[in-house]
């Protein structure tokens, strides 16, 4: 009783770690405007994400344009959108063969072990998929950080840490705890 509630709890982690990955991967808080030095009151914010940059004005303006071409994206850019999509794409996989493999469902009754094994196998999707989403959040992060203590460039250039970047490593990284057990 007590792994079938363990696998309860980690479908639910790889649940929100999955719905954690896609609101990070879809908006555009990745980068957010730094207001230092002589530029603390600005009307307006500047925010960048992997599909769009946006720019919010002090009226309550919102206005966003995607990336024109993909061709003209930086490697890195490419890279995370890349991995970001893998990991979502290897987190509905996961939480699949998790239903499938849970001791509360009818499926694979009759396989013998292979409920068990197929759980374990989730849990380990669920493992590749929060590393496949903690790459490009760390390298953005550092990338963010490089350039904010960089002199060279101009403060209106900075940016710091978007909200993406905060909250997407949590979730991925927890959920494979109790798949890892079953």
């Amino acid at each position: 009783m007590a792994s079938a509630a363990l696998e309860l709890i980690g479908f639910f982690l790889g649940l929100l770690g999955m719905l954690g990955t896609l609101v990070a991967t879809v908006l555009p808080y990745w980068r957010i405007s730094a207001h230092i030095g002589s530029n603390i009151v600005t009307a307006v914010a500047n925010m960048r994400g992997l599909w769009m940059e946006c720019v919010y004005q002090s009226t309550g303006a919102f206005q966003c344009e995607t990336y024109n071409s993909m061709l003209a994206l930086s490697a890195d850019l490419q890279a995370s959108r890349a991995l970001m999509v893998i990991s979502l794409v290897l987190s509905v996989l996961a939480i699949a063969m998790a239903a499938l493999g849970m001791q509360c469902t009818v499926c694979l009754d009759g396989a013998g072990d292979t409920k068990s094994r197929v759980a374990g196998a989730a849990g380990a999707v669920l493992l590749t998929a929060g590393f496949l989403a903690l790459i490009p959040v760390s390298w953005t992060t550092h990338e963010v950080v490089q350039t904010f203590y960089r002199p060279s460039v101009p403060t209106s250039m900075k940016f710091e840490l978007g909200e993406c970047l905060y909250t997407l490593p949590f979730p991925p990284c927890l959920e494979h705890l109790c798949f890892a057990t079953a």
